[in-house]
């Protein structure tokens, strides 16, 4: 069977940064405004890059005013990578970052102090009970 490359990768070299970004950003305005995740003061003003390996995309954004938002630069004072999988278990609670980590499965580059207070505030942060593990555990 012929594997077709995935357009996404093409879209993220194509498209200006916010419209690659806007779908993550939506993801954590709408965690914002529910509550779910409320960004601390040191983050404010800072920028943020999160790249998802396997899917080939780099969302770039900040938070102002204690929302966040899409930036026009790819330039992060902080990047985050890893795969969907492993973001996604960084999410739900089934793997924390310090293990990712540790296997080299989670990538932190640019400011280290900066990493440690987001890596401290999502740690902290209360996941919605449909988000937890399935066993009942956030």
């Amino acid at each position: 069977m012929k594997r077709h490359p995935s357009l996404l990768p093409a879209l993220d070299r194509l498209l200006p940064p916010p419209l690659v970004s806007a779908h993550f950003v939506l993801g954590l305005e709408v965690a914002r405004l529910l509550k779910w995740l409320v960004p601390p003061p040191e983050i404010e003003g800072r920028r943020f890059a999160i790249k998802v390996d396997d899917v080939g995309l780099r969302s770039c954004f900040t938070c102002r005013n204690g929302r966040f938002r899409p930036l026009w630069t790819t330039e992060a004072d902080l990047e985050l990578g890893a795969s969907f999988g492993d973001f996604l278990a960084l999410v739900r609670g089934t793997s924390d970052a310090d293990t990712l980590f540790f296997q080299r499965r989670l990538r932190i580059a640019g400011d280290t102090e900066l990493g440690l207070i987001v890596k401290n505030w999502l740690d902290a942060a209360d996941r919605p009970a449909w988000l937890r593990r399935a066993d009942g555990q956030a």
